[in-house]
């Protein structure tokens, strides 16, 4: 029995990219609308999923229990680099939301840009610039991943040189 706040390791990839289409679609609606509601959903997301995987975020649990068996069967991937990923843009998106709430709204929806960039690679592509960025934090003995080779070089899944 697991934990309220844990994040699951494995995940699965399929979900993982229909949560990332959300959020693009998200982080778009936000700069449509320059709705704070938007950026504060958006930001709840990410700070919910980094806590506690998909439990507590309405969208992640569309995608791992609505659309992604509808997709086939699971495609697993290390949960590690996914959280890390997702807790930079919990950092991102609450900044968002903070730089609208101080009336830094340029700031806030160029964040929501970026968010809808990102989560567009991830989703469309299967690029996850976090990901990315841990394997390379790993390989530099920044971050632990003794226990995670797939940490360490999340390249070759996502079909870049090695």
């Amino acid at each position: 029995m697991s934990s309220l706040f844990t994040f699951p390791d494995p995940v699965n990839e399929k979900a993982v990219r229909v949560t990332a289409a959300g959020v693009a679609l998200l982080s778009a609606a936000a700069i449509l609308t320059r709705r704070p509601e938007v950026l504060a959903l958006i930001a709840y997301g990410f700070v919910a999923r980094v806590l506690a995987g998909p439990r507590l975020s309405p969208l992640a649990q569309v995608a791992t229990r609505v659309v992604a068996p509808r997709l086939g069967p699971p495609r697993p991937v290390s949960g590690r680099p996914k959280r890390f990923a997702q807790a930079l843009v919990a950092v991102a998106s609450t900044g968002a939301l903070v730089a609208y709430l101080l009336g830094a709204h340029v700031l806030a929806f160029a964040l929501a840009g970026v968010m809808v960039v990102l989560a567009s690679l991830e989703s469309g592509l299967g690029i996850c610039v976090g990901c990315l960025l841990y394997a390379q934090l790993t390989r530099r003995g920044l971050i632990r991943a003794d226990e995670c080779a797939d940490c360490a070089d999340v390249r070759g899944r996502i079909g870049i040189a090695r």
